[in-house]
């Protein structure tokens, strides 16, 4: 009874895979799927007879549509055979016996009666396996990382190590289609019906190139701001999509071999948040206030301070306050480079002429007004 069923299914077999098939993508794909099999479409609004074809057995003159932005990689009893990287429509050729069509040129000997004592030494199933799997040549979004705790790096700006737990995402491109299936993929994944996405949580493969993106973040931050291009500055990372892609791209390849090994290359990235540790937020604190204080916008500040600083001597002490006042703000201003003259070293205290003398100066720097300086005037004459 065995041998019936056998022969009986080897020759329904061959008689349902003489038709030819139209290949294309599967529906309901998400857009981050990398790599999935080609599936025939039987039928087309009603139309179509071939339903019951095997489904590892490709049929000669089968057409096979490859969209934009995919590739077409071709398989051979588990074995890469072909790989067609231009969108367009394409047809299917094989020398192997199963492919052979009464329709396409086979013949009646070749297609049915030796392709059915072939099935029949294995119990009504091909001898071989045919396969044809789309592989995405797009940029694949989404793909997210983030650190628990903080990094930590040399930063070439601030001139010490510093921290941060940062998080973001990456799109991902498949440079090398055929490193990448032979090097990467799992066997799991190269059957029908089964979808490749760098983003399936349950994705071990997918997961292991998120640890290894994270193990490289602090030599790929490292890299960015020692980076005399990038300004050595950190701050720059989050509006720098491309070039911070290209740092942490490199850092992967150098650790994990990305590409050279998988076809892999990080695109472009998005940084979602920078959070610093305690100790690097106070240094950035002191090098935004060093920036202020800093060229010409330091010459401002340091005149509103000394300005702010007269009118409070003013107002708690008077003429002579103020006259203080002027003298630090005559030292402060050289040293700040204000282009001012340095005051000569105060004379005593009780001295009217150098107190006048003084006074005479910081009316002619501008320091107090013309009324300022007659109240002190009269003061130091004792009117």
């Amino acid at each position: 009874m065995g041998l019936v069923q056998a022969v009986v299914g080897s020759v329904g077999g061959v008689l349902a895979d003489q038709w030819k098939d139209f290949y294309t993508v599967p529906d309901g794909l998400p857009s981050t799927a990398a790599l999935f099999a080609a599936v025939p479409r039987g039928t087309n609004a009603g139309r179509g007879s071939n339903t019951k074809g095997s489904s590892n057995i490709i049929t000669n003159g089968s057409k096979i549509v490859v969209p934009e932005g995919y590739g077409l990689l071709l398989f051979q009893d588990g074995k890469i055979t072909g790989l067609a990287a231009e969108p367009g429509g394409y047809e299917w050729r094989s020398d192997d016996l199963n492919s052979k069509s009464i329709f396409s040129g086979g013949g009646l000997v070749e297609s049915l009666i030796k392709q059915s004592w072939e099935r029949f030494k294995f119990g009504g199933q091909p001898g071989s396996q045919q396969a044809a799997f789309f592989v995405s040549l797009k940029e694949l979004p989404d793909n997210r990382f983030g650190t628990q705790s903080e990094i930590y790096w040399d930063d070439g700006f601030l001139n010490t190590q510093v921290g941060a737990v940062t998080r973001g995402s990456y799109t991902l491109k498949i440079v090398d289609p055929i490193l990448f299936v032979k090097n990467f993929v799992p066997a799991a994944y190269l059957q029908p019906g089964q979808v490749f996405d760098f983003t399936d949580m349950d994705n071990a493969a997918a997961g292991q190139l998120f640890n290894e993106l994270v193990g490289s973040l602090a030599p790929a931050f490292s890299a960015y701001t020692n980076d005399p291009s990038k300004g050595n500055r950190i701050t720059k990372i989050q509006q720098d999509s491309i070039g911070f892609a290209k740092s942490l791209s490199d850092a992967v390849e150098n650790a994990y071999q990305w590409k050279s090994d998988r076809g892999l290359a990080i695109v472009k990235t998005a940084i979602v948040s920078i959070e610093y540790d305690a100790n690097t937020r106070e240094l950035l604190k002191n090098v935004q206030r060093a920036d202020a204080l800093s060229g010409a916008r330091g010459n401002s500040n340091l005149q509103a301070s000394v300005a702010a600083g007269m009118q409070a001597a003013g107002e708690n002490g008077g003429a002579a306050g103020m006259m203080g006042i002027g003298m630090a703000s005559g030292m402060m201003g050289g040293m700040a480079g204000l282009q001012q003259p340095v005051a000569p070293a105060a004379p005593a205290a009780d001295d009217p002429v150098a107190k006048l003398k003084k006074a005479k100066e910081m009316l002619d720097l501008g320091l107090i007004s013309q009324g300022d300086y007659d109240a002190l005037k009269n003061k130091a004459l004792g009117l």
